[in-house]
């Protein structure tokens, strides 16, 4: 049963209603964080509880996804994880797995609250007595755990310098032009709250796919500012980041900050491939002559680093399925590289750790048709039975890449993250 309700104070509903859906096994979070984004639907989606669940147990996922979709007319919520691109290409993912989250996850909400200005929209066989809960609903004050471990890498820094040297080797080579390299941190015998951990992220780190997800004693913390794939109507939309600089507190250096990366020849050269490659994968899944670039190098600011973010989008085949469209275009090609195949090749080959979630994408498809994925970056994965915590960042490797200051980027990117568990 769907029944709209009304509130001035929707901010705090948004709190109150990410606590409450944490007193289930299985909920999800989305926070736009107040951006003003054109393809937004809502300002937060809230789920809780399990009506039908899918998790990956062999190959043929997205065909398996396919059929959960068109049997259900409800929000699915769920994720793909990086190694689905094994499904899709005669691919491999051998390096090790401390994680071991499901390669696929969705379910139906029992409950499922959408925010929008100041509209309330809840889905539920009882959607009075959560509106009520929602208002009632005491926010608790969590005290702190202690860390057991330091954060570590995979990578020591000289190690990660000398890869970036090898891989560049590869790109003299012809054998791609760039690639999305990426280095675990990681913390064994570890103990956080998760819910607490993922509130200071987005609070030190607020972006416009800020979300939080658990299933089974496993956690994703996000605070990505990246979009993957949309649906809005028959218009697919892509928005791939490749571009990045960090921050300033004095505000003419942070402005030439700006510029600076704008005109930045490395950075618009890495950005442009990575569109030409999305447009290429958009051509799998659009009509004929629709796939067109609606915004090239656009710069956008967030709390710890500005962004070069470019949109890319088509009108797609009325024949395809939602899960076909992903899947002609997954893994998303701003954490792969390119020539794509080729890219996540030699990624299996340097990197040290599966990635597994991480570059993976999590959204949700909604009752209408229409579905929005983020890219799993700036993201906490946690796995609360073994306490075993990890977070991959990851920087694009061309011939013009500065190995040093390509390690700057990832311990930038990683920032928000290792101050909060600090």
């Amino acid at each position: 049963m769907l029944k709209v309700f009304y509130s001035n104070q929707t901010d705090i509903l948004k709190l109150r209603g990410l606590h409450w859906a944490d007193s289930f096994s299985t909920a999800c979070y989305f926070d736009s964080n107040h951006y003003n984004d054109p393809y937004s639907a809502f300002d937060s989606l809230i789920a809780a509880g399990v009506k039908k669940e899918l998790i990956y147990s062999e190959k043929g996922s997205f065909n398996q996804l396919n059929s959960f979709l068109s049997e259900n007319d409800a929000y699915s919520i769920g994720y793909f994880a990086y190694d689905l691109k094994n499904e899709a290409e005669n691919l491999f993912s051998n390096n090790p797995d401390h994680l071991k989250f499901p390669d696929f996850n969705f379910f139906l909400p029992q409950h499922t609250i959408l925010i929008k200005g100041n509209e309330i929209q809840i889905d539920s066989d009882q959607p009075d007595e959560i509106w009520k809960a929602l208002n009632e609903f005491e926010i608790p004050n969590f005290k702190s755990l202690p860390q057991k471990n330091q954060i570590q890498s995979r990578f020591s820094r000289n190690e990660y310098i000398e890869t970036v040297k090898e891989i560049q080797k590869h790109i003299q080579r012809g054998d791609i032009y760039e690639i999305n390299f990426c280095q675990e941190f990681y913390a064994e015998n570890t103990n956080i709250n998760p819910l607490d951990t993922f509130s200071k992220l987005n609070k030190l780190s607020p972006t416009p796919f800020a979300s939080y997800f658990k299933s089974s004693g496993k956690h994703i913390l996000s605070a990505t500012p990246e979009r993957f794939l949309s649906r809005r109507g028959n218009k697919i939309i892509s928005q791939p980041i490749k571009g990045t600089s960090s921050r300033k507190t004095d505000a003419i250096q942070d402005e030439e900050q700006k510029k600076s990366l704008l005109e930045n020849e490395k950075e618009r050269s890495e950005n442009v491939m990575i569109v030409d490659l999305v447009r290429n994968d958009l051509t799998k899944s659009a009509k004929a002559g629709t796939v067109k670039v609606e915004e090239l190098f656009g710069l956008y600011s967030f709390k710890q680093v500005h962004q070069m973010i470019s949109t890319v989008v088509c009108d797609a085949q009325e024949e395809l399925s939602n899960a076909t469209i992903i899947s002609n275009t997954f893994p998303m090609g701003s954490m792969t590289g390119a020539p794509k195949i080729s890219a996540m090749q030699l990624a299996e080959k340097y990197e040290r750790s599966k990635r597994g979630v991480y570059s993976g994408a999590l959204g949700y498809f909604a009752p209408n048709g229409d579905f929005d994925f983020n890219v799993v970056i700036r993201t906490i994965l946690y796995d609360e039975d073994s306490n075993y915590l990890s977070f991959h960042v990851g920087s694009a490797i061309t011939l013009d890449s500065d190995p040093e200051k390509e390690y700057e980027e990832c311990i930038l990117k990683g920032k928000a993250i290792t101050e909060v568990l600090s």
